[in-house]
This record gives C-alpha cells, structure tokens and sequence, in this order.
C-alpha cells in the first residue's frame, strides 16, 4: 500500500508540474506573439513607405539626374568637411569593409530579391534565372571594364622613384627638391607596392560601381510597389523575408550614397571621380535604357517585373516608355 501511494503522488507531482511548465510556457508565449507582431506590423509599414518613393515617377525617372550632380558638385564639399574627421581616414571600417567589396554586397543582396520576387510572384524556374541574368550581365560589364581601366592606366602612366640628392656642404642651405627616377615596365599595382610615384590619367573605379550598383538598385527594386498592390488586389501578402530583403536593399543603398559623398568630399580627385561617374551612367543607360528593352529574340533579359505578371506588366509599360520620350 505505501508503495501504491508513494507511485501516485510521484505521478500527481509530475502532472502538477507539467501543468505548471505549460502555463509558464503560455505566459512568455504571448510576449514573443506581441513583439513579433509588432516587428512585422514596423516591417510592414517601412517597406509599403520605401517601395511607394522607389517606384514613383520622380525617383525612376530623375534620380540618375540627382546623381550626377552629386559626382559633379559633390567635390565642392571638401572645402567645409574637416581633414580631422573620422571619415578622412582611408582605413575607416566602412571603406575597408564595404567600398573594397562594392559589388559583392550588391550583387548578393539584389540577387537576392530578384529572386524570391520571381519566385512569389511567378513560380517558374526558366523565368527567374532570366531575371537573375541581369545582375549577371552587370556584373560582367563590370569586371570588363575593371580589365580595361587597369590596362589603360597602366598604358598612359610611368613609374617615379623619389630620390633625395646628395647636397653640397659649401653651398647654403636650402630646400632640397626631390629627384625622380624613372622606371620603365612597371604596373601601377606594383609600383605602389614599391612605395614608388605613380603619375598618369585614371579613371575613379570606386566612383564607377558605386554609381552603377545605386542604379541598378533603384531599378531592380521599383518594381516591388507594383507586386504589393498586385498583392493587396488578390488579398495575398507578400512574405517577411522579402520584405526583409527589400529593407536591406534600401539600407545597402543609403550606405552607397554615403560613401560616395564621403569619397567626393573627403578624397576629392578630378576629373577622375567625374570620369568613374559618367562611366557608370553610361554602363547603366546602355543596358537598362538600351539592350534590356530590346525584344526576346535578341537574347536580353527582359527589364525588372517583366513577365512577373499581367498587372506589373500594364503599369510597367506606359511608364517605361513615358521614360525613354522624356528622355
């Protein structure tokens, strides 16, 4: 008899003490709803504000404008920033992290989004790897013409040593002017290695992707308020993570608009942060102005949303093509 008492008192305790977890498990259940609800409801809320001023008329249209009078004007700023600044320094973290690597955070992020738009809003494999050639065909032209800049630069310029000359006792002292010594068959890139003066035209690669990855970003990701009104119509919203992916899209956007005051204001360089910036809107205008409006049969990609659906499809058009009379 003790022993049948002690086994269901042992068996009551643990019924009591699921009981127990469950009702603590509940009370910190609800919290967790709440701040996940609140999360998504902020999401919600920032990304429908982001891609309404991203897909209006004014940023499509204009922001190429804004653009290059940021990299024509932009330069002027050097005479109020302070040399002692925090972002004068070339090996600030965000120039270390994030302008060596420029196109690699654009290409993942975009890539991103592309892809799980294409996949929401048409669930067809051959369409989506169309719409991710694009970010490929970019990223060739800009490798491309990396290769080509580097070789250029090195074609036009020279390599100097400094060296200090030896000066003579008798005569009195005065400032000595630093000899150089040419050296022939040298890279730019080993020629700095070397600690060596490298003197010749260039072209500003940071500036060139910097301005061609903002383009692409404001292309690629216009497209997003069409698919949520899409949505909205056929009561379906689109998911958090590409709402999520949208957000950092728009993040990686600010921060490219940052560094690229940062290097015009603090790293002032003309005309070849002029040159990198007309290179970038000629690479942007040649293939989403130029190739990507072309028709099927010749092989492009297609523009942003194209084929995503009949109703991106309706409002695209009329307004790609008020784009290209306009300009």
């Amino acid at each position: 008899m003790d022993l049948k008492a002690e086994n269901s008192s042992n068996g009551l305790t643990s019924e009591l003490n699921l009981e127990k977890l469950h009702r603590i498990a509940a009370e910190l259940i609800l919290p967790g709803r709440f701040m996940v609800g609140l999360l998504n409801a902020a999401l919600e809320f920032v990304t429908n504000l982001l891609a309404r001023v991203l897909g209006s008329n004014l940023v499509r249209r204009h922001f190429h404008l804004m653009l290059s009078g940021l990299v024509l004007f932009g330069p002027v700023l050097s005479f109020w920033v302070s040399k002692y600044s925090i972002f004068a320094n070339s090996n600030h973290y965000l120039y270390r992290k994030f302008l060596k690597s420029t196109w690699g955070w654009t290409s993942i992020l975009t890539g991103s989004f592309v892809l799980l738009l294409s996949l929401s809003a048409r669930h067809s494999l051959s369409l989506t790897l169309r719409h991710l050639s694009r970010i490929g065909l970019v990223g060739l032209l800009w490798f491309g013409c990396r290769r080509l800049l580097t070789l250029l630069e090195d074609a036009a310029g020279t390599c100097y040593e400094p060296m200090t000359p030896v000066q003579d006792v008798q005569s009195p002292a005065s400032p000595v002017q630093p000899l150089l010594l040419l050296h022939e068959d040298q890279t730019k890139a080993s020629c700095l290695r070397a600690s060596m003066l490298w003197r010749g035209y260039e072209v500003s690669q940071d500036v060139l992707i910097i301005c061609l990855c903002c383009l692409l970003l404001v292309e690629e990701m216009s497209v997003f308020g069409i698919h949520l009104a899409q949505g909205k119509a056929l009561q379906r919203s689109p998911g958090a993570p590409l709402r999520f992916i949208f957000l950092l899209c728009a993040v990686l956007l600010v921060i490219w608009l940052f560094l690229l005051l940062c290097l015009l204001a603090y790293f002032p360089s003309l005309p070849a942060q002029q040159l990198g910036g007309a290179l970038g809107y000629l690479g942007w205008r040649g293939l989403y102005q130029g190739w990507y409006r072309l028709r099927p049969s010749w092989g492009c990609p297609g523009l942003p949303g194209e084929g995503l659906s009949t109703t991106i499809d309706t409002h695209k058009h009329p307004q790609q093509n008020g784009t290209v009379d306009e300009n």
